[in-house]
């Protein structure tokens, strides 16, 4: 059937509709961004209308792959309500074609959709979320401290005699380049010996490059420093590990970097869900196309229940809001990231099916 005159019709519809679905929520996507990024940055040193033209435009991918899942809802219902409307589907079904023929192209092109959102769009997201951080890093110049900046986990390293945690407002450079650090240098006790606050440390061989240092002693006046060079044994590829986001970090990257931090003792469970997350992507969109057949193939010429659409638009938006309750659950730690990602999607499959047989077969 998917490779038959008419599955090939079907999919073109189902690809035609996918494609102005995209453009309408890029449109709408792109304004309401450049409208909030405006707001919250147009006081910034940096900043130009330019800039945050071009910033829109790299931060796009990453917020239209969230909405990839009510897209695939969306469309699914569209084409066939419009199919239904027509007439195509009564004919389809006057020919002795059963639902899941006459289905197939549709749940072929979610899982096309789900692979190009796992291999295309999560690495451009990926690639332009770290471009944007940069980007807002070199806008807020002397005022990178202001609040609002991503929170950054704290490190520690201990090299020789000296103890000390690492902090930053937000990490560049794969988490090489630090912006705004702080460095809290401790004794033997355990007492604050020493504070250096950094416009920036860079990772370099064997030491950290602090530069505009303000160093601040128990008991002594603040002193200021161009540049600062601090010890360190850490390792590029631990620091990397430690505080790169996994949602930064592109899907063909994901597994050797859940390797490095294995061989670090660094905990992974962000890593795996996130790439397990993605790995389930094209089953979740077919799980949302199946939950949009359910409330779109009764025939209606004109009008589909509005309780109906409404009830299937709800259904797709528990799904969705219970992959991202759990995935949180699974990148702390409370639930195995491969349950967390696949469980909720293996259960809207086998509902959607479950209440298609019951529709169409009794």
């Amino acid at each position: 059937m998917i490779f038959g005159t008419l599955g090939r019709y079907f999919f073109r519809r189902y690809a035609t509709t996918a494609m102005w679905f995209f453009l309408g929520v890029i449109g709408i996507v792109y304004l309401v961004d450049f409208s909030e990024t405006a707001s919250r940055m147009s006081g910034l040193p940096g900043y130009t209308v330019t800039g945050g033209l071009l910033m829109t435009a790299v931060r796009l991918p990453l917020i239209l792959q969230q909405t990839v899942p009510f897209i695939a809802l969306f469309v699914g219902m569209t084409v066939l309500i419009g199919l239904n409307r027509k007439y195509e589907l009564v004919v389809t079904r006057a020919a002795g074609i059963s639902v899941w023929q006459f289905m197939s192209p549709f749940i072929a092109g979610a899982f096309l959709l789900g692979i190009g959102v796992m291999t295309i769009l999560n690495p451009l997201a990926a690639w332009g979320q770290r471009q944007a951080a940069t980007v807002e890093s070199n806008w807020r110049g002397d005022n990178g401290a202001s609040k609002g900046g991503p929170q950054v986990p704290w490190i520690r390293q201990i090299s020789n005699q000296d103890d000390a945690i690492i902090g930053a407002r937000s990490v560049l450079e794969g988490g090489t380049l630090l912006v705004d650090a702080v460095l809290v240098h401790f004794d033997s006790s355990n007492h604050i010996i020493l504070r250096q606050d950094a416009a920036s440390a860079k990772l370099e061989d064997g030491y950290w490059l602090l530069k505009n240092v303000i160093e601040r002693r128990p008991g002594e006046i603040a002193q200021r420093k161009d540049e600062v060079q601090v010890r360190t044994n850490l390792k590029r590829d631990f620091v990397e590990q430690r505080l790169t986001a996994p949602e930064t970090i592109a899907f063909f990257d994901l597994s050797h970097r859940i390797d490095i931090a294995k061989s670090f003792g660094i905990p992974t469970k962000a890593l795996e869900t996130q790439f397990h997350s993605l790995l389930s992507q094209p089953l979740l969109l077919i799980a949302m196309t199946l939950i949009a057949a359910t409330v779109s193939l009764k025939f209606s010429r004109f009008n589909q229940s509005r309780s109906v659409i409404l009830g299937g638009i709800l259904a797709g938006f528990v799904l969705y809001v219970v992959t991202v309750l759990v995935k949180a659950f699974g990148s702390s730690g409370v639930v195995p990231p491969f349950v967390a990602t696949w469980i909720p999607v293996i259960v809207a499959l086998a509902l959607g099916a479950t209440i298609l047989l019951h529709q169409e077969d009794g």
